[in-house]
């Protein structure tokens, strides 16, 4: 087991990955920006080092800085959180070759999944089912045209290096077309520097269905059933809930068996997430994640695990300490991501929070790196907590979701806790009967 592990990420993942160290026994490197100097993760770990200035290109995305960083405290390992270099492949290389163990995949299988196409293509070679689309990259608006009549229309335009819904784009028709096209390769191109897209069949209500998937980099997998990741604004998730309202045992043992077969033939490391559309009972892929996601807590709620320190096991050479026959689901769970943000328009609303309460009780969980005085940056990401609750049915998970967002108290700035109040309300919601456009419809009615 490793003796110091340096976290190379800020937030609640930070302070989550530290709580994972240290009842494994294991201390801590903080590193942080300057304006994150005062950040609970680093007032919790061992030891912190500041990395640069508060630009995330000067700090937490310098590798140069992060490598000296493991030198200077002698961390034998580096956990990259999610977002930031979690799913850099040329970083985990860089980690490599200086004789630093990388908490996740390898460089070879984020380079895999990182590319949509390439990922699609190796996804569907181990038997995953996919979204009908094109089979490699489109170069011209002509094949685009070409492609899409034999698809059928509404296709969806998307970037092969994208993700967080840049670089994507609706056609509804062959008019529309040439217009989503060539705004999905100039977006793409100023995002990540390739303008390469593809081309998919648009589904008209489908479900956002993610199976979480963990393998030992041996040929073992498991699979760890699946997160309904549907409520979404812009392409980002708002709540996600574990086990999905729509999926019953059968398909998700199905499923969650394709999945796990196909990361243990390719020898996958550690955790990740293996994402789909889902509509009338069907599955199709549409990439996966070779990292924790922000929503791993529900899935660890109804399982009863510790992913986090599950990955450290793994990284460090030791065996998984669950197989698929001993993961057992039990009861509900769901997570609101709290930002802080002002409503209607969620505009970033950083600042000094003055007061700070976090609900607890049975089956509640915030995780959340916030306290009384902290001053929110304005540098990074609006996320500043996270609120899961489980109980034995999704009524008693709704019921304790309601009682638990009354309890939260965030004073000094904007919150998105009202939208939760206000959806818990809906019928909808109550009943689990939404897709991916349910919430963005449901905002522009509001006004």
């Amino acid at each position: 087991m490793f003796k110091k592990v340096l976290i190379a990420n800020r937030g609640e993942i930070a302070l989550r990955v530290h709580r994972a160290c240290k009842e494994m026994g294991v201390q801590t490197v903080a590193i942080h920006s300057t304006a994150d100097a005062d950040a609970m993760h680093v007032r919790m770990a061992d030891e912190s080092v500041c990395v640069g200035p508060a630009p995330a290109s000067q700090s937490y995305l310098s590798i140069p800085n992060i490598i000296s960083a493991c030198e200077i405290t002698g961390a034998e390992a580096i956990h990259p959180g999610y977002g930031f270099l979690s799913e850099n492949a040329n970083f985990v290389q860089i980690v490599e070759d200086h004789g630093i163990a990388f908490i996740g995949p390898s460089a070879e299988h984020i380079r895999l999944m990182g590319d949509k196409i390439t990922a699609k293509d190796t996804m569907k070679q181990l038997g995953v089912p996919c979204v009908p689309g094109s089979d490699g990259g489109v170069p011209t608006v002509t094949d685009a045209a070409r492609l899409a009549a034999d698809i059928g229309f509404p296709v969806i335009v998307k970037a092969t290096a994208g993700g967080g819904g840049r670089g994507m784009k609706l056609a509804r028709t062959a008019g529309e077309l040439e217009t989503a096209f060539q705004t999905a390769r100039s977006e793409a191109k100023a995002a990540f520097g390739n303008d390469e897209v593809y081309l998919e069949k648009y589904l008209g209500r489908p479900r956002h269905i993610e199976i979480q998937v963990f393998g030992d980099g041996k040929g073992r997998a498991v699979h760890l059933g699946e997160r309904d990741c549907s409520l979404q604004r812009r392409h980002q998730k708002v709540l996600e809930e574990s086990p999905s309202p729509v999926i019953d045992a059968e398909a998700r043992a199905r499923i969650g068996a394709v999945c796990a077969d196909a990361v243990a033939r390719i020898g996958y490391s550690g955790a990740g997430t293996i994402e789909f559309l889902y509509e009338d009972g069907e599955f199709f892929f549409i990439e996966m994640n070779t990292r924790l996601q922000v929503e791993h807590p529900v899935t660890e709620a109804v399982y009863g695990v510790d992913l986090v320190q599950e990955q450290i096991r793994v990284a460090a050479g030791m065996p998984m300490t669950f197989s698929q026959e001993n993961l057992v689901p039990s009861g509900h769970a769901i997570e609101c991501r709290i930002n802080a943000e002002r409503l209607p328009n969620f505009q970033p609303s950083p600042g000094k929070v003055k007061t700070y309460y976090a609900p607890g009780g049975l089956g509640v969980r915030m995780d959340s790196a916030i306290y009384d005085g902290y001053v929110i940056p304005p540098y990074y990401d609006s996320l500043v907590g996270k609120l899961i609750v489980h109980g034995q049915s999704r009524d008693l998970a709704l019921a304790r979701l309601r009682r638990a967002l009354a309890e939260l108290v965030v004073d000094g700035i904007d919150t998105t806790t009202p939208l939760f109040h206000a959806l818990l309300d809906e019928p909808d919601i109550q009943r689990g009967d939404y897709n991916i456009h349910w919430l963005e419809k449901w905002l522009a009615a509001a006004g």
